[in-house]
């Protein structure tokens, strides 16, 4: 413990140097981390390949591809994000100008899950440096492989008192909640979140909390089924639906179940084969207790389509698990798993009310032909984004945060939305000597109340 007081108290004492502001210094930093990814994008994608079993596409596609989209967009857009913004001067501060400085929380603190170890730990820290942070950076102990290159990446490009990982399990993330941050960033688990905002709020401690939920995705009478059947499948499978965004489940009208169900089979073969536990696209379950935990969800209703577990390489097939009911255990806790339950709807506000039931979930996707459809749902149900007629890839872009609402989360990154996240908003007013009107200061009389009712 006395160790990370040590690491913090260093990175404190080197933020107030205030050699972490400058724009030139912020841009030497992204540079030298975009040139390491482009040297050692092979080393990323096999630590990737034996922590998740994600084969160089998959890893490429979800987690190399979004952090240098990441760094290319910080790189073009930094000076701007760093000006000064001006605001419009309200009457009772003229004569004068308003203005709004960005400046960085200090000492931070990034603490990033298993399930997209890479991406999910250097977006972040790309919005830590773009607003002149100091980063302790904390990966998790699951992805085993991916953290111990991400300690050597920062081992090789920042002296520890600017970004420092720090590898471990629960004993060390214990030990770094107890220190004074000056914000936390954390991805993870709503149980583990709840755990990290408590300790946050012992110092009063802002946070940024990206969490999770079970994401529904709701088909109606009009959706184009083949299509809504190839975008669910994919990311559904996606990382063995290890994913925070992944459909978690699918209530579709039930006139079209049956078509939707199908459809999902025959995508689900053309991309894995009728023997999926085979192939090598078919990411792994990230360990033994959460490979247990998907194997009893398989009880829930009936399978329909796969169930094949392979316990020796931590593989489950897709599944697809009909005559699912509201109480059964599947529909307990977010699958975090290749399961996809499907549920029936009879009217769209019995759909919207069950969603509605729930804790507001990080994702919701829709497929749907109607704009009726579409305003009705995005108007009525919260959460964190989503897509309509297609599922996962409202996060990847630079241009719209990413973020939950509720228990999926607090707080949203990517593009600007990082730097903003890492940033405080200071808000300054100059103000001219003169004219300096009196209607403010003692004595006051009935002339100025009428004046000022004039004015305000």
């Amino acid at each position: 413990m006395d160790d990370f007081a040590m690491l913090v108290a260093s990175q404190r004492e080197f933020f107030l140097t205030e050699a972490t502001k400058p724009y030139a210094y912020r841009m030497e930093n992204l540079r030298k981390l975009a040139g390491w990814i482009e040297r050692n994008e092979s080393d990323i994608l096999q630590s990737l390949t034996q922590d998740l079993g994600k084969c160089a596409y998959e890893g490429y596609l979800t987690e190399v591809a979004i952090v240098k989209q990441e760094l290319k967009d910080a790189m073009r857009h930094l000076k701007g994000w760093m000006k000064p913004r001006r605001v419009p001067t309200a009457i009772g501060q003229l004569p004068g100008a308003c203005r709004i400085l960005s400046e960085p929380y200090g000492v931070t603190l990034i603490m990033s899950p298993w399930n997209y170890p890479f991406q999910l730990t250097v977006a972040p820290l790309i919005g830590a440096i773009c607003a002149g942070n100091c980063a302790v950076v904390k990966p998790s102990a699951y992805s085993a492989a991916t953290s111990a290159l991400i300690k050597r990446m920062a081992d090789e490009l920042f002296d520890p008192a600017y970004i420092a990982v720090v590898e471990g399990g629960r004993r060390e993330n214990a030990g770094l909640l107890e220190q004074a941050f000056d914000f936390i960033f954390f991805t993870g688990s709503p149980s583990v979140g709840r755990l990290v905002m408590e300790k946050a709020a012992a110092h009063l401690t802002p946070v940024s909390l990206e969490l999770g939920g079970k994401s529904p995705v709701i088909v109606d009478e009009t959706a184009d089924i083949d299509l809504a059947a190839k975008r669910i499948a994919w990311g559904k499978c996606l990382n063995a639906g290890q994913t925070c965004v992944a459909p978690d489940y699918v209530l579709v009208h039930h006139s079209r179940e049956t078509q939707l169900v199908d459809a999902l089979i025959r995508e689900i073969r053309a991309m894995y084969t009728s023997a999926p536990l085979a192939n090598p696209d078919l990411p792994k379950i990230i360990n033994q207790h959460h490979f247990n935990r998907l194997v009893g969800l398989l009880q829930s209703g009936v399978i329909s389509h796969g169930g094949q577990i392979d316990m020796a390489a931590r593989r489950i097939a897709p599944t697809i698990l009909t005559d699912v009911q509201q109480d059964d255990p599947v529909m307990q806790e977010e699958i975090f798993g290749p399961l996809l339950p499907i549920l029936t709807y009879t009217k769209l506000d019995d759909a919207i009310s069950q969603i509605r039931s729930r804790p507001r979930p990080l994702a919701l996707y829709l497929f749907t032909r109607s704009k009726e459809v579409e305003q009705k749902v995005l108007g009525e149900v919260s959460f964190g984004g989503g897509c309509v007629n297609d599922v996962v890839l409202h996060l990847a872009t630079s241009h719209m945060p990413f973020g939950g609402v509720g228990e999926s989360g607090m707080g949203g990154y990517h593009g600007k939305f990082s730097f903003d996240a890492f940033s405080h908003q200071k808000s300054i007013l100059n103000r001219f000597a003169k004219p300096d009107v009196p209607l403010r200061y003692a004595p006051y009389s009935e002339s100025k109340m009428k004046l000022l009712k004039k004015l305000l």
